[in-house]
Protein backbone atom coordinates (compact mmCIF):
# COMPACT_ATOMS: atom_id res chain seq x y z
CA UNK A 1 0.00 0.00 0.00
CA UNK A 2 1.16 3.53 -0.79
CA UNK A 3 1.15 6.65 1.34
CA UNK A 4 -1.87 8.87 0.67
CA UNK A 5 -0.99 11.85 2.87
CA UNK A 6 2.33 12.76 4.45
CA UNK A 7 3.50 15.69 6.54
CA UNK A 8 7.11 16.45 7.48
CA UNK A 9 8.15 18.98 10.08
CA UNK A 10 4.63 20.43 10.22
CA UNK A 11 4.21 23.42 12.50
CA UNK A 12 1.43 25.96 12.82
CA UNK A 13 1.50 29.10 14.92
CA UNK A 14 -1.33 31.53 15.49
CA UNK A 15 -0.87 35.10 16.70
CA UNK A 16 2.29 37.16 16.93
CA UNK A 17 5.13 37.93 19.36
CA UNK A 18 4.16 37.28 22.98
CA UNK A 19 0.66 36.19 21.90
CA UNK A 20 1.94 33.42 19.61
CA UNK A 21 0.35 30.02 20.19
CA UNK A 22 1.89 26.89 18.67
CA UNK A 23 -1.00 24.60 17.75
CA UNK A 24 1.10 22.00 15.91
CA UNK A 25 4.74 21.62 16.86
CA UNK A 26 6.97 20.06 14.16
CA UNK A 27 5.03 16.87 13.47
CA UNK A 28 6.00 14.07 11.08
CA UNK A 29 3.15 11.81 9.96
CA UNK A 30 2.19 9.51 7.10
CA UNK A 31 -1.20 7.89 6.44
CA UNK A 32 -1.39 4.88 4.14
CA UNK A 33 -3.98 3.85 1.59
CA UNK A 34 -7.15 2.26 3.09
CA UNK A 35 -5.99 3.04 6.64
CA UNK A 36 -8.40 4.13 9.39
CA UNK A 37 -6.50 6.48 11.68
CA UNK A 38 -7.99 7.95 14.86
CA UNK A 39 -6.51 11.11 16.39
CA UNK A 40 -7.09 11.51 20.12
CA UNK A 41 -6.06 13.89 22.88
CA UNK A 42 -7.38 16.66 25.09
CA UNK A 43 -9.19 19.65 23.62
CA UNK A 44 -6.69 22.16 22.27
CA UNK A 45 -3.92 19.60 21.74
CA UNK A 46 -3.73 20.30 17.99
CA UNK A 47 -5.75 17.44 16.46
CA UNK A 48 -8.06 19.57 14.32
CA UNK A 49 -5.25 21.91 13.30
CA UNK A 50 -3.14 18.94 12.19
CA UNK A 51 -5.82 17.44 9.95
CA UNK A 52 -6.54 20.93 8.60
CA UNK A 53 -2.89 21.15 7.57
CA UNK A 54 -2.94 17.66 6.04
CA UNK A 55 -6.22 18.47 4.29
CA UNK A 56 -4.91 21.74 2.81
CA UNK A 57 -7.42 23.89 4.68
CA UNK A 58 -4.59 25.62 6.57
CA UNK A 59 -1.13 26.58 5.33
CA UNK A 60 1.68 25.44 7.64
CA UNK A 61 3.99 27.94 9.29
CA UNK A 62 6.75 25.41 8.69
CA UNK A 63 7.03 22.03 7.02
CA UNK A 64 5.68 20.29 3.93
CA UNK A 65 2.69 18.17 2.91
CA UNK A 66 2.37 15.54 0.20
CA UNK A 67 -1.02 14.41 -1.12
CA UNK A 68 -1.07 11.26 -3.24
CA UNK A 69 2.67 11.59 -3.81
CA UNK A 70 2.52 15.26 -4.87
CA UNK A 71 4.24 17.88 -2.72
CA UNK A 72 1.97 20.84 -2.09
CA UNK A 73 3.27 24.14 -3.46
CA UNK A 74 1.39 26.67 -1.35
CA UNK A 75 2.46 29.68 -3.40
CA UNK A 76 1.66 28.37 -6.87
CA UNK A 77 -1.05 25.72 -6.47
CA UNK A 78 -4.79 26.19 -6.12
CA UNK A 79 -5.48 24.49 -2.79
CA UNK A 80 -9.23 24.48 -3.44
CA UNK A 81 -8.60 22.34 -6.52
CA UNK A 82 -6.53 19.87 -4.51
CA UNK A 83 -9.25 19.64 -1.86
CA UNK A 84 -11.91 19.18 -4.52
CA UNK A 85 -10.06 16.41 -6.34
CA UNK A 86 -8.29 14.54 -3.55
CA UNK A 87 -9.94 15.18 -0.18
CA UNK A 88 -13.31 14.75 1.48
CA UNK A 89 -14.33 16.45 4.74
CA UNK A 90 -16.91 15.56 7.39
CA UNK A 91 -17.48 18.21 10.05
CA UNK A 92 -18.80 18.11 13.61
CA UNK A 93 -21.66 20.49 12.78
CA UNK A 94 -22.45 18.75 9.46
CA UNK A 95 -22.14 21.96 7.37
CA UNK A 96 -25.14 21.05 5.24
CA UNK A 97 -26.94 23.79 3.33
CA UNK A 98 -30.29 24.07 5.15
CA UNK A 99 -32.52 24.92 2.18
CA UNK A 100 -31.22 22.04 0.02
CA UNK A 101 -32.40 18.43 0.20
CA UNK A 102 -30.08 15.57 1.10
CA UNK A 103 -29.64 14.78 -2.58
CA UNK A 104 -28.98 18.41 -3.49
CA UNK A 105 -26.38 18.73 -0.71
CA UNK A 106 -24.48 15.81 -2.25
CA UNK A 107 -24.98 17.04 -5.81
CA UNK A 108 -23.56 20.48 -5.05
CA UNK A 109 -20.17 18.91 -4.31
CA UNK A 110 -20.34 17.16 -7.68
CA UNK A 111 -21.38 20.36 -9.43
CA UNK A 112 -18.27 22.16 -8.15
CA UNK A 113 -16.17 19.36 -9.68
CA UNK A 114 -18.01 19.55 -13.00
CA UNK A 115 -20.39 16.58 -12.68
CA UNK A 116 -23.85 17.88 -13.50
CA UNK A 117 -27.37 17.01 -14.55
CA UNK A 118 -28.73 13.49 -14.69
CA UNK A 119 -25.34 11.91 -14.15
CA UNK A 120 -24.86 13.81 -10.88
CA UNK A 121 -28.40 12.99 -9.73
CA UNK A 122 -27.91 9.27 -10.36
CA UNK A 123 -24.54 9.32 -8.58
CA UNK A 124 -25.99 11.20 -5.57
CA UNK A 125 -28.83 8.70 -5.27
CA UNK A 126 -26.33 5.82 -5.33
CA UNK A 127 -24.18 7.39 -2.61
CA UNK A 128 -27.15 8.17 -0.36
CA UNK A 129 -28.40 4.60 -0.82
CA UNK A 130 -24.97 3.34 0.23
CA UNK A 131 -25.23 5.31 3.49
CA UNK A 132 -28.77 4.05 4.09
CA UNK A 133 -30.69 7.18 3.10
CA UNK A 134 -32.39 6.10 -0.10
CA UNK A 135 -35.76 6.91 1.55
CA UNK A 136 -34.65 10.41 2.62
CA UNK A 137 -33.38 11.85 -0.67
CA UNK A 138 -35.76 14.79 -0.70
CA UNK A 139 -35.64 15.67 3.00
CA UNK A 140 -33.94 18.89 4.09
CA UNK A 141 -31.50 18.93 7.05
CA UNK A 142 -34.19 20.15 9.48
CA UNK A 143 -36.17 16.99 8.68
CA UNK A 144 -33.25 14.66 9.41
CA UNK A 145 -31.86 13.30 12.67
CA UNK A 146 -28.28 14.05 13.72
CA UNK A 147 -27.15 10.62 12.56
CA UNK A 148 -28.87 11.08 9.20
CA UNK A 149 -27.24 14.48 8.71
CA UNK A 150 -23.85 12.96 9.36
CA UNK A 151 -24.57 10.22 6.83
CA UNK A 152 -25.39 12.89 4.25
CA UNK A 153 -22.04 14.48 5.15
CA UNK A 154 -20.24 11.21 4.45
CA UNK A 155 -22.10 10.78 1.15
CA UNK A 156 -21.09 14.33 0.18
CA UNK A 157 -17.49 13.64 1.19
CA UNK A 158 -17.47 10.60 -1.11
CA UNK A 159 -18.97 12.52 -4.04
CA UNK A 160 -15.71 13.01 -5.92
CA UNK A 161 -14.01 9.73 -4.93
CA UNK A 162 -11.41 11.33 -2.65
CA UNK A 163 -8.10 9.77 -1.73
CA UNK A 164 -8.81 10.46 1.95
CA UNK A 165 -11.69 11.60 4.13
CA UNK A 166 -10.93 13.73 7.18
CA UNK A 167 -13.69 13.62 9.81
CA UNK A 168 -13.52 16.15 12.66
CA UNK A 169 -15.46 14.92 15.73
CA UNK A 170 -18.15 13.24 13.57
CA UNK A 171 -19.90 11.69 16.60
CA UNK A 172 -19.79 14.77 18.87
CA UNK A 173 -23.45 15.66 18.30
CA UNK A 174 -24.73 12.08 18.16
CA UNK A 175 -26.09 9.82 20.89
CA UNK A 176 -24.51 6.41 21.57
CA UNK A 177 -26.82 4.56 19.16
CA UNK A 178 -26.24 7.05 16.36
CA UNK A 179 -22.48 6.93 17.01
CA UNK A 180 -22.50 3.13 16.75
CA UNK A 181 -24.47 3.34 13.52
CA UNK A 182 -22.03 5.87 12.12
CA UNK A 183 -19.06 3.63 12.85
CA UNK A 184 -20.87 0.75 11.16
CA UNK A 185 -21.14 3.05 8.16
CA UNK A 186 -17.41 3.82 8.30
CA UNK A 187 -16.64 0.08 8.26
CA UNK A 188 -18.95 -0.43 5.29
CA UNK A 189 -17.42 2.47 3.38
CA UNK A 190 -13.93 1.12 3.90
CA UNK A 191 -14.98 -2.27 2.59
CA UNK A 192 -16.91 -0.80 -0.35
CA UNK A 193 -14.55 1.97 -1.44
CA UNK A 194 -11.24 1.15 0.30
CA UNK A 195 -11.28 4.81 1.33
CA UNK A 196 -8.61 6.13 3.67
CA UNK A 197 -10.24 7.79 6.69
CA UNK A 198 -8.72 9.96 9.42
CA UNK A 199 -10.99 10.77 12.37
CA UNK A 200 -10.48 13.32 15.14
CA UNK A 201 -12.43 12.24 18.21
CA UNK A 202 -12.77 12.11 21.99
CA UNK A 203 -14.94 9.00 21.64
CA UNK A 204 -13.04 6.09 23.20
CA UNK A 205 -15.23 3.48 21.49
CA UNK A 206 -13.85 4.49 18.09
CA UNK A 207 -10.40 3.20 19.02
CA UNK A 208 -11.36 -0.44 18.55
CA UNK A 209 -12.02 0.05 14.83
CA UNK A 210 -8.80 1.94 14.11
CA UNK A 211 -5.71 0.61 12.40
CA UNK A 212 -3.78 3.21 14.37
CA UNK A 213 -4.58 5.53 17.28
CA UNK A 214 -2.47 8.68 17.24
CA UNK A 215 -2.35 10.41 20.61
CA UNK A 216 -1.52 14.12 20.67
CA UNK A 217 -0.49 16.48 23.45
CA UNK A 218 0.59 20.13 23.27
CA UNK A 219 0.76 20.08 19.49
CA UNK A 220 2.89 16.97 19.26
CA UNK A 221 2.32 13.29 18.59
CA UNK A 222 3.16 11.44 21.78
CA UNK A 223 2.17 7.90 20.78
CA UNK A 224 1.18 6.03 17.62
Amino acid sequence: MGIVVEGKGLAKQFGEDDATVTAVDHVDIAIEESELVVFMGDSGCGKTTLISLLGCILTPSEGDVWIDGQQIDYENQDLSLIRREKIGFVFQLFNLIPYLTAMENVMIAMDIAGEKGGEAETHAKELLAQVGLDKRLHHRPAQLSGGEKQRVSFARALANTPKIIFADEPTANLDSRQSANLMNLVRELRQEHRTTIAIVTHHEDLKKDADRVIQMKDGRIVSV
